[in-house]
C-alpha cells in the first residue's frame, strides 16, 4: 500500500508518498507489512482497520475497572457480541451423556446482584481441569462472546476467557492491585479486545507520536482547554487512572467535531462564491396573476398554520441568491406535496423550472396524478393551454419522465425541459441520466430522500449554468439526515402538524411462533376484505430466490440468511390461493419486476376496489394514496428499517376508517431487530422515530456517500449525545476558516483533512 493514504475507517485514497521514517509514514504502512503477513492482518480488515494510524483511532469503547465490574449484565441482550469483565460465582464439570465431552458450567456476576451463565466444552478430561482451576470463584476475568438464552437464562458459549491472574508477573500484579482502567475495544469473533490492546500498545511504543502532526491549532488547543495529540493518543489507549481517559476521550471528540465543521465551513466559503439565481415573489400588488396567487385561491382546502410556516420559511430560502439546501421533514399526512408545490409554483412565477425526484415509477406517476388534480386548470399537458381566465397566469407544463415513456414522448418532453417550455418535471432516476438538460432549472426537489445516493442527489444540481435550490423531503429522516442537520450543513424546515380528520392507526407486533396469533392476522385480512377495504401484504422479497426487491435497507438489523425462510410475494400469492379460509378475496402482486403498465393497472384496480389484498414489495412504500386501504401486514418486518416501516404504515389510514399495521417477525425477544419494532409499535411520531433509528443505527458516513454502515466519519462523536459540541465547534471552525478557506496559517489541519478526509470532502456540498 506504498504511497495510499488513508481515510477515516480505513478507506484508502491515492496520494504523494510520505517521507520515509516519518511520523507519517509509519502510520500510512499497511497493516499486512507492520505484520508482515496479510494472514495476521485479515482479522483486522474486517474491522474496517487498513492501516496503523487506523488501530490509533481504533478507541476503546468502555473501560473496566479491576475488582470494580461496570458493565451490568442485566443490560445484555441476546444476539449482542460483547466482551464483560465479571467475577466467577461457582464452576463445575460434568461429562456429556455421549461420554464424548467434557462440560464446564461457571456462573458469573457483576457485583450488583445480576449473573450470567459460561458453558465450556472439552474433549480431554485435563482440559476441563484446567479451566476448572482457572474459574475458581472470586477470580476475575474478562469473557467475550455472543449473547445466547438457554432455558430462560442468558450465557456465553465457549466465550473467549482472559484471566486477569493468567500468567502475571509481580509488576503486572502490582498493575492490577493499583486499579489501572482495562480498556474494552469493539471486536470480533477472531479478534479479542486484549489482543487489540496489545497490538495497540505496540504501536504506541513504535511510532514517535509526538511527532504526528496536531490537526488542532494550538491556539484553539489553549482556548478549549485540550491536551495535545500524543498526551491523548496514550491517555485513551493506556489510561493510569480513571481520571486520564475521560478529557482523552473528549478532545477526541472535539476534534472529530471540529475537522468535520473545519471542512463543511470550506464548502460554505466556496458555495458563497458561485451563488444562485434568487427566485422572488412579486409584489403584493402583483400577485394575482401568479401561478401562486391561483393555485391558493381555488384550493379545496384551508393549509394548516404548519403548511403556512413552511410555505414562507421556503418562499424567504428561495428569495435569495445563496442556493438553499433545506430539509423539508414532516410525519406521513403532514401535507409535504402541497408546500412542496407551492415552492415549485414560486419558481416558475418567476421564470424558472422545477424538477420532482421520486424513487419509483408508481411513486412519480402518483405525483404527477396529484400535483394535476391539485393544479386542475393551472396545469397543462404538451403545448400550454388558454389561460383560465384573461388576467390569470398561463398554466405550467407539468411532464413526466420515466425510464419507460416511449422514445417518442421523451424526445419531446426532453425538448419541453431542454427549451423551458416545460415548467414542472417530475421524474425518476431518468432525470439523473446525461442527455437529460434544462433551460433554467430553478428547483430540485427530491422526495424520500433515503432512496437515493449522495451521489444520485447531487446529478440535479449539475443542470444549469446556476447551481439550483434544493429541497429534499421526509417523513422519517435517515440518521445520516439528522446528522447532518444537528452539524449545520442542512437548513430544516418541519410540518409538525397533522390536518384534522385523520383516524389513527393502530401498530402491533405478531410473533410468529405464537399460531393463534398468526391465525388471528389472516382472520382479520378476511374481515377488512369482507367489509369492503383495501389489504395491503407486504414482504422483502419477491420469490424464494431473491434477495429483496427493494431488501432490508441498511442498518436493519435483519436475521442472518438462511436462519430461516423469508416471505416471498409469489409464496404468500399462492398461500392465499391454495387456503380455504382465504378462498374468494382477489388477491394481486406489486412489485419490481412488474412493467409499469401494469404497476399502473394494479394501482388503479386497487384503488377503484378491483382488488381487495395486495401482496407487495415495498415498491407501494411511499406516494401510495389509497383511501379504502385500512390493514397492513407486515411479513418478516424486522428485516426492515425504522423509516420504512414508518413509510409502510403511512399507507393505511388515510381515508375516514382507522388503520392496523401488523408486524410480522420471527426476531427473538430482546434483539435489536424485536426493540426496533417494539419502538414502532409504541410511537407514532415519525421525528420520534427518527431520533430512535439514530442511536440504533449511528449517523452513517457523515463526511461521505455512504448512509450507514460500519464504515464511517465518527468514531467517539453521537450526534444525538453531542449536539451542543457540535453547535459550539461549528463557530470555533467558522471563525477559523472565513478569513483562511484554505488553511494556509494551519497546514496540519489542511494536511489532516487531506489525509483523513480525501475524495470524501467532494461530498459534503451535496448531502
Amino acid at each position: 500500500m506504498s504511497g495510499v493514504r488513508p481515510i477515516l475507517g480505513g478507506v484508502t485514497r491515492e496520494a504523494g508518498p510520505s517521507r520515509p521514517g516519518s511520523a507519517v509514514w509509519q502510520l500510512e504502512r499497511s497493516l499486512d507489512k507492520w505484520f508482515g503477513s496479510k494472514t495476521r492482518a485479515k482479522p483486522y480488515a474486517a474491522l474496517g482497520l487498513g492501516c496503523v494510524e487506523d488501530l490509533l483511532y481504533h478507541f476503546p469503547r468502555r473501560y473496566e475497572q479491576p475488582g470494580k465490574p461496570t458493565y451490568f449484565l442485566s443490560d445484555l441482550k441476546e444476539g449482542e457480541h460483547v466482551t464483560v469483565l465479571a467475577q466467577v460465582v461457582s464452576a463445575s464439570a460434568r461429562v456429556s451423556q455421549d461420554g464424548m465431552k467434557h462440560i464446564v458450567k461457571a456462573q458469573v456476576t457483576d457485583g450488583l446482584g445480576t449473573t450470567l451463565d459460561l458453558t465450556f466444552f472439552y474433549h480431554r478430561p485435563q482440559a476441563a481441569a484446567w479451566a476448572l482451576r482457572r474459574l475458581r470463584p472470586g477470580a476475575q476475568g474478562l469473557f467475550m462472546g455472543t449473547v445466547t438464552s438457554y432455558r430462560d437464562r442468558l450465557q456465553l458459549t465457549h466465550p473467549a476467557t482472559s484471566m486477569l491472574e493468567d500468567s502475571l508477573s509481580a509488576a503486572d500484579r502490582a498493575v492490577i492491585d493499583a486499579q489501572i482502567p482495562i480498556p474494552i475495544y469493539p471486536a470480533s469473533s477472531s479478534l479479542s479486545s486484549w489482543k487489540l490492546q496489545e497490538v495497540i500498545g505496540a504501536v504506541l511504543d513504535t511510532v514517535p507520536l509526538a511527532d504526528i502532526p496536531d490537526p488542532i491549532p494550538a491556539e484553539v488547543r489553549a482556548q478549549e482547554n485540550l491536551p495535545p495529540l500524543a498526551e491523548a493518543l496514550r491517555h485513551i489507549h493506556q489510561p493510569a487512572t480513571a481520571d486520564e481517559w475521560g478529557p482523552a476521550q473528549h478532545r477526541f471528540r472535539f476534534a472529530e467535531a471540529f475537522t468535520a465543521q473545519v471542512a463543511l465551513g470550506r464548502r460554505r466559503v466556496e458555495a458563497a462564491a458561485m451563488p444562485g439565481v434568487p427566485r422572488l415573489l412579486p409584489p403584493p400588488a402583483e400577485a394575482f396573476g401568479t401561478l401562486l396567487h391561483a393555485f391558493d385561491e381555488r384550493l379545496p382546502f384551508h393549509l394548516t398554520a404548519a403548511q403556512r410556516r413552511a410555505g414562507n420559511a421556503l418562499a424567504a430560502h428561495l428569495s435569495e441568491s445563496a442556493p438553499m439546501q433545506v430539509l423539508l421533514q414532516g410525519d406521513v399526512g403532514s401535507g409535504k406535496t402541497v408546500v412542496a408545490l407551492r415552492a415549485m409554483l414560486q419558481v416558475v412565477d418567476a421564470g424558472g423550472q422545477a424538477a420532482l425526484l421520486a424513487p419509483t415509477e408508481v411513486l412519480a406517476t402518483q405525483h404527477l396524478q396529484t400535483l394535476r388534480s391539485l393544479l386542475g386548470p393551472l396545469a397543462a399537458d404538451g403545448e400550454p393551454a388558454p389561460s383560465p381566465s384573461p388576467d390569470g397566469p398561463a398554466p405550467a407544463q407539468v411532464r413526466l419522465l420515466t425510464g419507460s415513456l416511449g422514445a417518442a414522448e421523451r424526445r419531446a418532453t426532453l425538448a419541453d425541459l431542454a427549451s423551458g417550455r416545460a415548467g414542472i418535471v417530475i421524474g425518476t432516476h431518468a432525470l439523473l441520466s446525461e442527455p437529460v438538460d434544462f433551460a433554467d432549472l430553478g428547483l430540485a426537489v427530491i422526495d424520500e430522500q433515503h432512496r437515493f445516493g449522495v451521489e444520485q442527489r447531487d446529478v440535479l444540481r449539475t443542470r444549469g449554468s446556476r447551481p439550483p435550490h434544493v429541497l429534499v423531503m421526509t417523513a422519517t429522516p435517515i440518521p445520516r439526515s439528522i446528522a447532518m442537520t444537528v452539524f449545520g450543513d442542512l437548513e430544516t424546515v418541519t410540518l409538525d402538524e397533522i390536518p384534522g380528520g385523520r383516524p389513527p392507526v393502530s401498530t402491533h407486533v405478531v410473533p410468529t411462533d405464537k399460531p393463534a396469533w398468526m391465525a388471528r392476522v389472516w382472520q382479520r385480512t378476511v374481515e377488512e376484505a369482507g367489509a369492503g377495504h383495501a389489504v395491503f401484504v407486504v414482504c422483502p422479497r419477491i420469490d424464494a430466490h431473491d434477495d429483496g426487491d427493494t431488501a432490508a435497507v441498511a442498518g436493519a438489523a435483519s436475521a442472518a440468511p438462511g436462519a430461516r425462510s423469508v416471505a416471498s410475494v409469489e409464496e404468500t400469492q399462492a398461500m392465499f390461493a391454495r387456503e380455504p379460509s382465504l378462498a374468494g378475496l382477489r388477491v394481486a402482486a406489486m412489485h419490481g419486476r412488474l412493467t409499469s403498465v401494469d404497476k399502473e393497472g394494479t394501482m388503479r384496480a386497487f384503488a377503484d376496489g378491483d382488488i381487495d389484498i395486495l401482496v407487495a414489495t415495498t415498491v407501494v412504500e411511499v406516494g401510495i394514496d389509497v383511501p379504502r386501504a385500512t390493514l397492513m401486514v407486515v411479513l418478516d418486518a424486522d428485516r426492515f428499517g425504522l423509516a420504512q416501516l414508518h413509510q409502510l404504515r403511512g399507507r393505511i389510514g388515510r381515508g375516514s376508517e382507522p388503520g392496523t399495521c401488523l408486524l410480522v417477525t420471527g426476531a427473538a425477544p430482546q434483539t435489536p431487530a424485536s426493540e426496533r419494532l417494539a419502538a414502532l409499535a409504541q410511537h407514532r411520531d415519525g421525528f420520534a422515530l427518527a431520533e430512535l433509528d439514530l442511536d440504533l443505527r449511528r449517523e452513517g458516513d457523515v463526511l461521505g456517500a455512504e448512509q450507514s454502515g460500519p464504515t464511517r466519519s465518527l468514531h467517539l462523536l453521537r450526534v444525538a449525545r453531542d449536539r451542543d459540541l457540535i453547535a459550539h465547534t461549528r463557530m470555533v471552525a467558522w471563525n477559523l476558516v472565513v478569513g483562511d478557506p484554505h488553511l494556509r496559517a494551519h497546514p496540519d489541519l489542511a494536511d489532516f483533512l487531506a489525509r483523513r478526509l480525501g475524495d470524501r470532502e467532494e461530498y459534503l456540498e451535496r448531502a
